[in-house]
């Protein structure tokens, strides 16, 4: 009974026919409620199906949020701490020299020390997001012209062959090898002047791992 209870007045439900529209001339308030009944129909459709307006505008958002998030992903810019180890081994091998009045070998160790002294107080290797680059000062000013290849001394990481740290221990020589300067390569080598813990593992990064020198890993 309770089925065909609620057959029958799902049926009747569905042949109801459609309220008339009302008359305004008869002055009623029917009318009034039609037209808010129409304004919220209308609404309804507009939440449903976005304007073009509203669909750039998603659009415009959705790329500002993508800018932001490869904006966030970016790698930052790392500067190696200057390390004076090499330096004051060659001016306290210079000191020795003297020591043992071995006056000719200690001028030419004794300078080397000091030009390096000198040279770890200003150089720097900045590694930004696309490539390595030698600057001076503490306002990072560029180094200018290659004294010995020409060209500025900034190399892009994508055009590095090879690289090598000697020795890792005791890192004494960085060397790498770029197709920039020359289609053929181009070989650099500098003096570590920088921590080498540091320089080993942004090279690690930016460069990618060398073939044969650095820093064993730890198991």
């Amino acid at each position: 009974m309770a089925i065909a209870s609620t057959v029958l007045l799902s049926s009747s439900f569905r042949s109801l026919p459609s309220p008339p529209i009302p008359n305004p001339s008869k002055g009623d308030r029917a009318f009034a409620r039609y037209n808010q009944n129409l304004f919220y129909n209308k609404f309804l459709h507009i939440r449903r199906f976005p304007s073009r307006e509203n669909s750039c505008s998603n659009r415009r958002f959705t790329l500002f949020a993508s800018m932001v998030g490869r904006k966030a992903m970016r790698r930052e810019t790392v500067i190696p701490d200057p390390d004076y180890r090499i330096p004051a081994v060659l001016l306290g091998l210079a000191g020795v020299l003297v020591y043992k009045d071995n006056l000719l070998s200690d001028a030419p160790v004794g300078l080397l020390g000091l030009l390096l002294l000198f040279q770890t107080t200003r150089v720097r290797f900045v590694f930004d997001e696309e490539a390595l680059e030698v600057k001076v000062g503490d306002q990072l000013q560029e180094s200018g012209e290659n004294v010995f290849v020409g060209g500025k001394n900034r190399w892009k990481y994508s055009t590095f062959v090879n690289w090598e740290l000697w020795w890792p221990e005791f890192p004494i020589l960085v060397y790498f090898k770029e197709t920039q300067t020359k289609p053929e390569g181009q070989v650099h080598f500098f003096p570590v002047i920088f921590n080498g813990k540091q320089l080993y593992d942004v090279m690690v990064e930016r460069a990618g791992p060398s073939k044969t020198s650095g820093p064993k890993q730890s198991s």
